[in-house]
Parts: C-alpha cells; sequence; structure tokens
C-alpha cells in the first residue's frame, strides 16, 4: 500500500502504516446508496414495531402461530435496529467504533440470523401440527409451550453464536489487516458446521414439513368440495375451521418462501467464498438476505385482516384508550 498525500485517504492519518484507505466513491453514489439503504432499514424498524405491538397489545392475538410470528418480527426488528446500519457502516465507510463493538456486532449479528432461523423452523412445525393432526393441535400447541420453545430457541441461539465466535470474543480484532476494518473471517471447521445446522438441516427439515403441509391441505381441501362427512366428523373440525387453517398455512408458506428466496442466496454467496464472488455482490446478496425482515411485516398486510385493522388502530393512536387491548380484532 503506497502513502497517499497528507494521508487524506486514510481512516486514521495519523497511523500512516497501520490504517485502512477510505472509500472514495463519487459523492453522490455515496448519497444515493445511504438514503436507500438507510430507508430500508429505518422502514424495516417502523413494520416489525407495528406487528411488536400489534402481538403484544391486544389480548385476541395471544395465539401460539401469533406468538411465533412475534418472535420473529423482534429478530426483524433488530436486523433494521443494528444489523443493517452496521453492515453499511462497515461497508461504505471507515469502521471506527473499534475491535470490541466489531466482535460485539458479529456476536449480535450470529444470535439475531440464529434466531430468525430458528423461528422459521417453528413455524413450519406449528403448521404442520395444525393442519396434519388438527385434532390434537390445540392440546400440543399451547401458549405457554410456545413461549417456552421461543424462549429456548433464543437461548441456543445464544449459546450457538458465544461458540461460534468464541475466539473472536477472547481476542479482538485479530483478523483486521488494518485500523477501521470490521472483517468477518470463518475458520473452516467452523464454517462447515454452521453451513449444516443453519442451512442444510433448516432447509431440508422447513421444505419436508411443507411438503407434507401440501399433500395433506390438497386432500383436506378435496375432502372439503366433495362434501365427505365422514372425514369431517372423524377430524372433529368443521370445513369453515379447517379453511382457516388452509389458509393460515398458505399465509404462513409464503412467509417460509421468501425467508428461502432470501436465505439461500446469501449461504450460497458463503460457499462460493471470495474467490468467485467480489466484495459488492457479497454485501448485496447479504442486504437482499436482511431485506426479508421488511418483507416479513408486508406479508401479513397482505394476508391478515387483523394487522390492517391493528395498524390502523396504533396509527390514530386508540391503542391508548382504557380497554383497548380487549378490541375484537378477528
Amino acid at each position: 500500500m503506497t502513502e497517499t498525500q497528507n494521508g487524506a485517504e486514510l481512516c486514521f492519518p495519523q497511523l500512516f502504516n497501520t490504517s485502512c484507505r477510505k472509500l472514495t466513491p463519487p459523492w453522490f453514489e455515496v448519497m444515493l446508496i445511504h438514503i436507500l439503504l438507510y430507508s430500508i432499514s429505518l422502514l424495516t424498524v417502523a413494520l416489525n414495531l407495528l406487528v411488536i405491538i400489534s402481538v403484544s397489545h391486544f389480548r385476541q392475538l395471544h395465539t401460539p402461530t401469533n406468538i411465533l410470528l412475534l418472535s420473529l418480527a423482534v429478530s426483524d426488528f433488530l436486523v433494521g435496529l443494528l444489523l443493517m446500519p452496521g453492515e453499511i457502516l462497515r461497508k461504505t465507510s471507515c469502521w471506527f467504533l473499534g475491535d470490541i463493538v466489531c466482535t460485539l456486532y458479529k456476536y449480535v449479528t450470529a444470535i439475531i440470523l440464529a434466531s430468525s432461523i430458528g423461528d422459521i423452523v417453528l413455524i413450519s412445525v406449528d403448521r404442520y401440527v395444525a393442519i396434519c393432526d388438527p385434532l390434537h393441535y390445540t392440546t400440543r400447541i399451547t401458549v405457554n409451550r410456545v413461549k417456552f420453545c421461543v424462549c429456548l430457541c433464543w437461548l441456543c441461539s445464544l449459546s450457538y453464536s458465544f461458540l461460534y465466535l468464541k475466539d473472536d470474543l477472547t481476542q479482538t480484532g485479530r483478523y483486521n489487516s488494518c485500523y477501521g476494518e470490521c472483517v468477518f473471517v470463518i475458520e473452516y471447521f467452523i464454517g462447515v458446521m454452521d453451513l449444516v445446522l443453519c442451512f442444510i438441516v433448516p432447509v431440508i427439515l422447513i421444505v419436508a414439513l411443507y411438503l407434507r403441509i401440501f399433500a395433506v391441505a390438497v386432500s383436506q381441501a378435496h375432502a372439503m368440495r366433495s362434501h365427505i362427512t365422514a372425514v369431517t366428523l372423524q377430524h372433529s373440525v368443521t370445513p369453515k375451521a379447517k379453511k382457516s387453517e388452509l389458509k393460515a398455512a398458505r399465509t404462513l408458506g409464503v412467509l417460509v418462501v421468501v425467508f428461502l428466496m432470501c436465505f439461500c442466496p446469501y449461504y450460497s454467496v458463503s460457499l462460493a467464498g471470495d474467490n468467485l464472488v467480489n466484495a459488492s455482490a457479497a454485501f448485496y446478496v447479504l442486504f437482499l438476505f436482511y431485506s426479508n425482515s421488511c418483507l416479513n411485516p408486508v406479508i401479513y398486510a397482505f394476508f391478515y385482516p387483523w394487522f390492517r385493522k391493528s395498524v390502523k388502530l396504533i396509527v390514530t393512536l386508540q391503542i391508548l384508550q382504557p380497554g383497548s387491548s380487549e378490541t375484537n380484532m378477528l
């Protein structure tokens, strides 16, 4: 690296030999990128905050499925609040926050991504039981059990991320080649383990569950169209209830498909490595993955009338009225 005049292109001009270079693209391009990316980040925070307030405030929405959506919304909220701004800073300018904050940022990133994957798996399991074993759904999938599973999911994410980044936590900044950068370097064995636990196993499980859900849903839809009374009596579920569960499965199926569409390119780039994928492409693929956190509330708005109603009540501040938590949302 050659020295620049007066250190004008260095992150830390006083450290000529160890400072990273500043990125110096045209100012208009920098401004446009920052406005676009920070707008997505702000929108992600706002939309997921609406989901969090909706499910938390209205008592009628305290269902097992919605508790899982609440956990996913918390993950998505943190993506917009912490991960997106951190990634913008890390990729488009110098890292001025130091090695300790860099390491904590990596740790928080791993926790949030692992919990998001866990939530999607739990949502798939919830729909599997609702569609494939409706007779025992209310006894097997209770609010308390779902809350326990959500807490366990976050606890496992905390533990897994600690094991995943324990060397970084004890030796902060060991992979940084100069002052002013925050790099993610994963050792081969840990990378393989992460690939299996956070990509291959969850994807296989999610796809298998939804293939089974699809098969049973088609069978149930055929039964309803044919007015088979025996099937209805056997499962003790009315056609209306079945239709409601099928609609919920379809909605959450869209959620899972969108997640996989954003999730798979991220791990594909990770598998390809730096030699096959340039830094710009890797950054935009990562931001595509993060943008999934913004898309989830949009999916709720399209498919869930209760979400549209709750947003209206929140925006008009009607939730501040006494007894608003008992509002009929369904």
